[in-house]
């Protein structure tokens, strides 16, 4: 495969960038500035694939009305320190921010808090929320139904979502962030090697002869990705799936396929305030236990190491603050011409 055009874009002007686009999409200067906010934090952080990769798509969603730029998510049920929220088909990521800062709430005031949100869109990284989660010191369990994506296994036709789930937990050296998609690789990650023209490292998919392959073209074709632990990730997948459809009363990944769009899907945010307990030098410890246990291992190659979840993160948010974030300069060509239309 040829390979792709990379340009170097700084966290200052591609967020300004966005925000000059959200703005000439009518969305408010608050909206419009938090939106920004997060793509350029995305990218910065090396999660192109949600962050500036989305813009195109994102811009089609509102202009075809299945992101209401006005909605915000709003309470609809309270149970002690468990609520219900609905999305009003909102932006994903500012109903995401305001539900994952309401169980913030929750947390702190009962030790545990639960938000479940329907009629939301896609909240682009899942990591985003996990990151705020423990910036306020709060433990954080997250995650989302979505379309159909993948076949339950033994299966041919995509029944089942690849959800994404988040754990996060707040430590003074660096917080652990899980990020992950129930597929072997979130599709925007196979369209972000597709874009990039290179092959997938491990089988991601299916492809019409009913191969496995890791060929990102041809995985987006037939959108059969592989379930992570083959089984027991379509297991795992249909667990989540129920789990946000039955908390937040919404829709199902069953449902959300009906229609010719991702949209009104279903949410759940769970944070926990670990300071209830009084023992945060006993919780560091027990924490830098396990990284240092962890990180203790003789690599399988020369001059490579094991890394917590999160752990590259802030390295590559480091690196491009000092160099650049690197676009595909396709992507960035189609941002452009939709800012200029």
């Amino acid at each position: 495969m040829a390979k792709a055009g990379i340009m170097k874009i700084s966290f200052d002007k591609m967020q300004a960038v966005l925000y000059s686009l959200f703005s000439k999409h009518n969305f408010t200067e608050e909206k419009a500035r938090f939106i920004a906010e997060v793509y350029t934090k995305n990218t910065l952080d090396g999660v192109n694939s949600h962050g500036i990769n989305r813009v195109p798509l994102f811009i089609e969603y509102v202009e075809n009305g299945s992101v209401k730029i006005d909605a915000e998510a709003e309470k609809i049920g309270a149970f002690g320190s468990i609520e219900r929220w609905d999305g009003k088909l909102g932006p994903g990521i500012i109903n995401a921010s305001k539900c994952t800062n309401r169980a913030i709430e929750l947390a702190k005031h009962h030790g545990m808090g639960l938000v479940a949100l329907r009629n939301t869109n896609h909240w682009m990284r899942g990591g985003t929320y996990g990151w705020q989660a423990a910036d306020a010191g709060c433990i954080s369990i997250l995650f989302t139904n979505t379309q159909p994506n993948m076949p339950a296994w033994g299966g041919k036709q995509s029944r089942i979502g690849n959800n994404p789930f988040i754990v996060s937990i707040p430590r003074k050296e660096g917080h652990v962030v899980l990020d992950m998609a129930i597929s072997q690789f979130a599709f925007g990650k196979i369209n972000d090697y597709k874009l990039r023209k290179k092959l997938l490292p491990y089988p991601g998919g299916w492809d019409e002869n009913d191969e496995l392959s890791n060929d990102p073209e041809k995985i987006t074709k037939t959108e059969r990705g592989l379930p992570i632990g083959y089984w027991k990730g379509s297991a795992l997948s249909m667990i989540l799936d129920m789990l946000t459809t039955l908390l937040a009363a919404g829709d199902s990944t069953y449902k959300i396929g009906q229609r010719p769009f991702e949209y009104g899907i279903s949410q759940v945010y769970i944070c926990i305030y670990p300071k209830i307990y009084g023992d945060g030098n006993l919780q560091d410890q027990l924490l830098n236990e396990i990284i240092d246990y962890t990180h203790d291992v003789e690599p399988l190659s020369p001059g490579e190491q094991t890394y917590y979840p999160g752990e590259r993160t802030m390295r590559t948010r480091l690196r491009n603050l000092k160099e650049g974030i690197p676009v595909n300069e396709e992507v960035w060509e189609k941002v452009m011409a939709l800012l200029n239309e």
